[in-house]
């Protein structure tokens, strides 16, 4: 009995090992437009790391640079050739890289575009809901306000899906304060630098607004404020690590932070697996709802508060898992690191 045990065991042992090496099939493919960006490097990150824990993934090949539609068409098309069984894209623009990614889907390439949605059939699209995100924060904003007055609305980058979805929720709530004013309206391309020289421009003009709603270019617009000794006004941003630190730390300042996971991306090669693996999800769009973290109400207070994290870097969302799709640990994900890396 003992030695059919051992045997049992020993047999078993070997399947899985061998079933584990076979796991590792998969070549997957990634398309990111945005360098220099702290919510696209997490992003890129969160590939990486689930990527790797899934155990199915022998190899990723990244494209990851500042490019337009244009170039992440050739970029598609270069990951094509290269063979690769998936692609993970998010997309510069929904219509620019359609049909890049059609030439894709045809060649029987699974394609999954996460954080902005792509006008082609055969994709799917995994994404946090822009429209929810902008018309949670901007209807907090207004709020805070008083329902009048005039806001600085600081945007991504122009052409991108997830700007445009955005712009719609944040008018969405205009519509419901007819009160406020967009004192200046601005494009930061999602790049902190910009956004911070945007703001400080805007305020040595000297001219007044009482809040600012920003598309996740956050915690440098209240650095400027700060720096140029001016009164705090409520500000809209993400849940990067930076912001959310300083709602909990900078005083004087009120605040809401709207969930963005940059792990989205994470949760993008998960369904990418799924697919492959033939669990293909009824539905070819699935969206995550934000929520919104305020530091001027307790509930919202006791979350900033459990969500600061030294560790991440200030541009780094402090969400670095999306329950569900990713299962990956702190440590992998800040690691950054892929199969055969």
């Amino acid at each position: 009995m003992k030695t059919l045990l051992r045997t049992t065991t020993a047999a078993a042992g070997l399947t899985l090992a061998l079933s584990g090496m076979a796991a590792a099939e998969y070549t997957i493919g990634i398309s990111n437009t945005v360098q220099g960006n702290g919510w696209r490097e997490e992003m890129v990150c969160a590939m990486k790391a689930q990527a790797l824990v899934s155990g199915k993934v022998d190899s990723l090949n990244i494209a990851h640079r500042n490019t337009d539609a244009a170039g992440q068409s050739e970029d598609i098309r270069n990951l094509i050739e290269a063979g690769v069984d998936a692609i993970v894209v998010n997309p510069a623009n929904p219509d620019g890289i359609a049909d890049a990614v059609k030439e894709a889907t045809d060649k029987g390439i699974v394609v999954v575009a996460v954080d902005q949605g792509v006008n082609a059939d055969a994709a799917y699209v995994l994404s946090n809901n822009q429209e929810e995100y902008a018309y949670l924060g901007a209807k907090w904003l207004f709020e805070t306000i008083g329902g009048s007055g005039e806001v600085v609305y600081m945007r991504g980058a122009a052409g991108a899906a997830a700007d445009d979805d955005r712009d719609k929720g944040f008018k969405r709530a205009l519509e419901e304060f007819p009160d406020v004013k967009i004192a200046q309206e601005v494009f930061t391309g999602w790049q902190q630098d910009k956004g911070k020289q945007q703001i400080l421009d805007y305020i040595a003009t000297g001219i007044p607004f009482d809040g600012i709603w920003t598309s996740g270019i956050d915690n440098v617009i209240v650095d400027a404020l700060v720096e140029s000794d001016v009164d705090l006004v409520p500000v809209v941003g993400a849940d990067n690590a930076g912001f959310v630190g300083q709602l909990a730390s900078v005083e004087g300042l009120t605040g809401a932070a709207v969930t963005n996971p940059g792990s989205i991306g994470g949760a993008g090669v998960t369904l990418a697996l799924r697919i492959l693996d033939g669990e293909a999800p009824e539905e070819r769009v699935v969206l995550v709802d934000p929520s919104l973290w305020a530091n001027n109400d307790d509930a919202g207070k006791e979350l900033i508060a459990g969500a600061q994290n030294p560790d991440l870097d200030p541009e780094w969302p402090v969400s670095v898992q999306i329950p569900g799709w990713t299962d990956y640990s702190m440590e992998e994900i800040i690691a950054c690191k892929g199969p055969g890396e």
